[in-house]
């Protein structure tokens, strides 16, 4: 058994990190578990001393301990953010202090393969450089318009059907209740000064007939067909009426979303796709840490095995 550890950075209550830990441990690869935002400093202890070799030292959470400098892997799941009062300045201060020390010797480890790194995701949730890596990649990709001049945005809406969906998917709230905040149909007689007031995204409405998550895993690549009923936009606010079959990703679109991790240098991409009646599979967006469990469960995807692989084995000579 290789003693090395793999760091599974996720908060307390994680089902898809429960998924791969589980089967981790099958395999009896150590693992430490571990929410920076919340194990940190209480009950998590961090000694770390830089040497020609990189950092060494200890992560210890409770009785549990990691040798930093033989980490073989960390999995950044959905860690807790470093807490702060805004109203308190030592908090503050404190949460600054722990995000670019402890934060910053996780994300520093030597040898250490990254799912992925967090400053990588942290650049590749902007859809502005998503859509431009997704041309690059030689993506097909609709029209779009990033604004904040009604007049533009009049117009473009105008010219044809258009979309518009938010450009981060942060939590929100509608009559106290958790919301989100779904791509949806706009046209031009809709559109009004309030555009004025922050940066819009208007996108060309693609007349799909089905969507595509595509779940991208090293040079792995897992693709699940979601049929939502007529009319709908943004299947994520009809998951009670999907359905889901495994569909295999084209050979010339397998190589582009593998360049496309690669050149923002992630491990992992769950990408969305709208698919029209002649085949094209439509770049959407790319969520560089995004849910992928219940695709698993309905379309039968091994992706859990996919995860704990590239986990188990580590970081390569190249990366």
């Amino acid at each position: 058994m290789d003693g090395r550890p793999v760091l599974v950075c996720t908060e307390s209550e994680d089902a898809t990190a429960d998924l791969v830990i589980a089967e981790l441990n099958r395999r009896r690869v150590s693992v430490l578990r571990f929410d920076p935002g919340r194990d940190f400093p209480v009950p998590g202890t961090l000694t770390a001393r830089i040497g020609a070799g990189g950092w060494k030292g200890r992560l210890m959470v409770g009785e549990r301990a990691a040798d930093l400098s033989a980490v073989r892997s960390l999995y950044h799941r959905r860690p807790s953010p470093y807490p702060a009062d805004s109203g308190a300045q030592m908090a503050r201060f404190v949460a600054q202090e722990n995000r670019r020390g402890l934060g910053g010797v996780l994300g520093a480890l030597p040898g250490c393969l990254y799912l992925s790194h967090p400053q990588a995701i942290a650049r590749a949730e902007y859809k502005p450089a998503q859509l431009t890596a997704a041309i690059r990649a030689g993506l097909t990709v609709p029209a779009t318009l990033i604004t904040n001049d009604p007049g533009e945005a009049k117009a473009f809406c105008a010219a044809q059907p258009t979309i518009y969906k938010p450009m981060h998917a942060g939590p929100y709230e509608a009559e106290g209740e958790p919301a989100g905040i779904w791509a949806a149909p706009v046209e031009a007689g809709e559109i009004d000064g309030a555009v004025r007031w922050c940066a819009h995204l208007f996108q060309a409405r693609v007349p799909k007939v089905a969507d595509v998550r595509a779940v991208v895993v090293g040079e792995q690549v897992f693709s699940a067909l979601i049929t939502s009923p007529p009319g709908v936009v943004d299947w994520r606010a009809e998951y009670r009426s999907l359905t889901y079959e495994p569909v295999l990703c084209p050979d010339e679109l397998h190589g582009a979303l593998t360049r496309f991790v690669a050149g923002f240098g992630l491990h992992f991409g769950a990408f969305d796709f709208a698919v029209t009646d002649d085949g094209t599979w439509w770049f959407l967006e790319c969520n560089p840490n995004g849910q992928w469990a219940w695709l698993e469960a309905v379309a039968g995807l091994p992706i859990t095995n996919a995860i704990a692989d590239l986990l188990e084995n580590g970081a390569s000579p190249h990366d």
